[in-house]
């Protein structure tokens, strides 16, 4: 084939996460709401009836659906599903770093603004066992704990050593991922809440 015609292929061509049709994707916002005329964090805690991570603290997300037109309407619509509100309320929502999770998860967080009394959110639940706020300036003010955790390669039985430089000694590189963990008052804020929230810190300073 000439090479032309090769290339023309790929003319305006929008690059995505190479492998990414076999991910998961998922889309979260990071509520900002005023409380006391001072700009909070919302958090909620999962169900404590639910399969995956029951109890532990999150962001307003989930799985992005046909349906939706994009990642920033996945992550709206998933917040009016968990908070009880419309969609009317939510304004200037903005992306985020996306994170690529080795577990085979495209995550698309972004910011935006609740335009509403804390009072009147009406959380669902069957997703949502309760919600709290943290004043952003505790975020600003009180750097994450971080921990590294390792993860080792281990081919799988039959891998095919002699086609490779070095065999059976060849040197993987070991991956390690960072978990920041916050702590207010009762709460652990960490795992992927808690990345999100220090990217959107960083990014603020």
């Amino acid at each position: 084939m000439d090479i032309n015609n090769i290339l023309k292929r790929f003319k305006d061509r929008s690059p995505k996460v190479l492998g990414s049709e076999s991910f998961t994707e998922y889309a979260i916002l990071l509520p900002l709401i005023e409380v006391n005329e001072e700009t909070h964090v919302l958090f909620e805690v999962r169900s404590l009836n639910m399969r995956r991570q029951p109890g532990e603290i999150c962001f307003p997300g989930g799985r992005i659906d046909r349906k939706d037109s994009d990642e920033k309407s996945a992550a709206i619509r998933e917040t009016t599903e968990e908070l009880g509100i419309h969609p009317d309320v939510i304004s200037e929502v903005h992306p985020l770093d996306y994170i690529v999770s080795p577990f085979g998860t495209i995550i698309y967080p972004f910011a935006g603004k609740l335009n509403v009394p804390i009072k009147d959110l009406r959380p669902n639940p069957s997703e949502v066992e309760k919600i709290f706020t943290v004043p952003l300036s505790f975020f600003q003010e009180s750097g994450p704990d971080v921990h590294s955790i390792k993860f080792n390669m281990e081919p799988e039985e039959g891998f095919p050593f002699g086609q490779i430089p070095g065999g059976e000694n060849y040197n993987w590189q070991a991956r390690h991922i960072k978990e920041h963990f916050y702590y207010y008052e009762d709460k652990v804020i960490w795992g992927l809440t808690a990345r999100v929230l220090h990217h959107f810190v960083d990014l603020l300073s």
